[in-house]
């Protein structure tokens, strides 16, 4: 297996783990989030999230997470030599399904309009930081 991937253009990862690792012809990308690039997780930069001292929200956009997120997965796919094009699985978190599925199926369709991986969408009680979203993929390397 080949050294592990990080970069300074995606968000850094919330525990000691990198954003990618190559297997073969495989890139595995760790649960990537919607934070914007150079933040930690004690950062509260996510794009259209504003929190008030107690965690509440102020504001809340979720199209602005899931466009940020799937720019965080581009970046880290080109900085790790694959592309949009060679994904082949995403895997898909949500917080709140009821309130967030008809949004991120809505952008999803927009950037996979040539690419069709797999996908399996899933609610989770919550991530690690204030997000709302978060994306696990693999990619091909050609």
């Amino acid at each position: 297996m080949e050294d592990p991937i990080s970069t300074q253009k995606a968000p850094k990862p919330v525990g000691l783990y990198p954003h990618a690792r190559k297997a073969g012809n495989l890139l595995f990308l760790s649960g990537v989030g919607p934070r914007v690039a150079g933040s930690d997780s004690n950062d509260s930069k996510v794009p259209g999230l504003k929190l008030d001292h107690n965690g509440n929200f102020l504001e809340f956009d979720f199209e602005a997470q899931c466009r940020s997120v799937f720019d965080n997965v581009k970046v880290i796919l080109e900085e790790s030599g694959s592309s949009w094009d060679q994904l082949i699985d995403v895997t898909v978190f949500l917080v709140n399904m009821k309130r967030d599925f008809q949004v991120y199926n809505k952008i999803y369709a927009e950037y996979f309009k040539e690419n069709l991986p797999c996908r399996t969408t899933v609610e989770i009680n919550s991530l690690p930081t204030p997000i709302a979203i978060e994306l696990k993929c693999i990619a091909t390397i050609k």
